[in-house]
């Protein structure tokens, strides 16, 4: 029995005692005949006898509960194998690959094959972690100290380093070590929020265009994702009258992803105190997606959530994948940013979550204080140079190609693209234009169906950057082979039937 269990027990059996053998009297009263006040031993033997009466009628039914158990299951043996898949597995569905996968993709022969589809900074071998970050890692291994399993919310040198490192995102720049969760990666920490704050039969809410592994998580638990609109001209910005009017008694948190995968958008300081305020109105706490906190263009700031408001409790997620150009080394971690104290059951069961799997790499967790604090800023605008340099040249040839509208990003590492599908009459939509576009061109990007935005397609900048000119050359080039500048021209010549009207 855990010592407060045992305690809070002992206390309650001590009042018991006191109110029975101390009955509360008013001074006017007169006082009780001597025979009719309880004496202690015997309250105290009808309370152990009590006691041991309700230990046995628990007993019986225990063996009622477990004969009938027997008895059930006696009776329902299995015949043959009946092996089947749980619900939970059913449910969970990762969005981008059963989208890539239903496509009828086979690339041309004689055109090499350029995927701007993979969300992995290191698939092109041009980006590169810091010698820093990887002498770091050695250092932690040579050491022999990180071998074991640590606690399951991170060693504590690891969690004041991040604590430290992140310290940007409270005003007061104070950030406790028992306030940092160390998780597998930044989609762990996401789960982990989740799970965290809503229930079964709850509902988060999630932006479109949005990151579909917000759906993958929460679908498999019977958690209702309501997807609150961004604005592709408006920057992104989230639709706020839209999004309140999803809010109900059921909505456990607002999920902002800021600067976004896939839009690259970042927020300014007034749309997030627009956020921040229709949470505060609606007593909704904030988790925050803020991986690509640091993928900032030039000429943008991002400003963490937290760093804004005392009001609403907000959990930060982020993690070395992106900055740091190491997903497979899967660190990441959560930040609980609650003032008031107004998280105090969600911790509890935020904590509770990190031993399904008893803690994160512990390699690189001994090696977080040398990466967090030893890989110079150089490095980071190196990367930041070329994501930008692509972005420029991307948005500068494709805002030319007729039938395609770029939104210039200002952070992460992706740009949406709009695709004027009428215009291409011989693609029923965004799929099909991006399945024939690998099958010409050997060009691939993401449709925008794979983040609830069709008509859109994404492209990632971490390529090189003649590889990102050769593409958007072919992206030019398939477009103007297809591209139709009236339909009516095209249905008096019979070259349209009564299906591709309905596109």
């Amino acid at each position: 029995m855990p010592s407060s269990f045992a305690n809070e027990s002992q206390f309650r059996y001590q009042n018991s005692r006191s109110r029975a053998s101390c009955p509360s009297r008013s001074p006017s009263e007169p006082e009780s005949p001597a025979p009719v006040t309880p004496n202690c031993d015997v309250v105290d033997q009808a309370l152990a006898e009590l006691q041991l009466q309700s230990q046995e009628i628990l007993k019986q039914q225990d063996l009622v509960a477990t004969t009938t158990t027997a008895t059930s299951s006696s009776s329902r043996k299995r015949s043959g194998w009946e092996i089947k898949s749980s619900k939970l597995s059913l449910n969970t569905h990762n969005r981008i690959r059963n989208i890539v996968e239903s496509l009828k993709i086979k690339p041309n022969p004689e055109k090499p094959m350029i995927p701007l589809s993979i969300g992995d900074p290191t698939t092109f071998g041009n980006l590169k972690a810091a010698d820093e970050t990887m002498k770091a890692v050695l250092h932690s291994l040579e050491s022999g100290k990180y071998n074991g399993y640590a606690s399951t919310q991170g060693h504590e040198i690891a969690r004041k380093a991040v604590a430290k490192y992140s310290a940007h995102q409270r005003p007061d720049g104070e950030i406790d070590a028992n306030e940092v969760v160390l998780c597998s990666g930044c989609s762990s920490a996401l789960e982990y929020c989740i799970l965290a704050l809503a229930d079964r039969g709850q509902n988060v809410l999630v932006p479109r265009p949005g990151f579909c592994l917000y759906y993958t998580l929460a679908l498999g638990l019977d958690i209702e994702v309501r997807y609150y609109d961004l604005l592709p001209d408006q920057q992104w910005r989230a639709d706020l009258v839209q999004l309140e009017s999803l809010i109900d008694e059921n909505t456990a948190a607002l999920l902002i992803n800021n600067p976004s995968n896939p839009c690259g958008s970042v927020f300014d300081e007034k749309h997030l105190r627009e956020l921040i305020a229709i949470c505060e109105r609606n007593y909704l706490p904030i988790i925050a997606d803020e991986i690509y906190e640091h993928f900032v263009f030039p000429g943008s700031k991002h400003l963490a959530v937290s760093s804004l408001t005392t009001e609403v409790p907000v959990l930060s997620c982020g993690g070395l994948t992106k900055r740091f150009l190491v997903p497979g080394w899967r660190m990441g971690w959560i930040i609980v940013h609650d003032r008031k104290d107004r998280l105090r059951d969600a911790i509890v069961g935020l904590r509770n979550m990190c031993g399904r799997i008893l803690g994160s790499n512990t390699i690189i967790q001994g090696a977080l204080p040398d990466i967090l604090t030893k890989t110079p800023q150089s490095y980071f605008d190196g990367v930041i140079d070329v994501l930008h340099s692509n972005a420029m040249l991307a948005y500068k040839m494709l805002k030319q190609v007729r039938g395609l509208d770029p939104v210039m990003p200002n952070g992460a590492m992706y740009m949406m693209i709009g695709v004027s599908i009428e215009r291409f009459p011989e693609f029923k939509d965004d799929m099909h234009f991006v399945q024939e576009m690998v099958n010409e061109q050997s060009v691939f990007c993401l449709p925008g169906s794979c983040f609830e935005y069709p008509g859109y397609v994404r492209i990632v900048l971490t390529v090189p950057g003649a590889m990102i000119e050769e593409a958007c050359s072919r992206m030019a080039e398939f477009c103007d082979r297809h591209y139709k500048k009236e339909s009516r021209n095209f249905i008096e010549h019979g070259l349209l039937d009564c299906d591709d009207l309905s596109f």
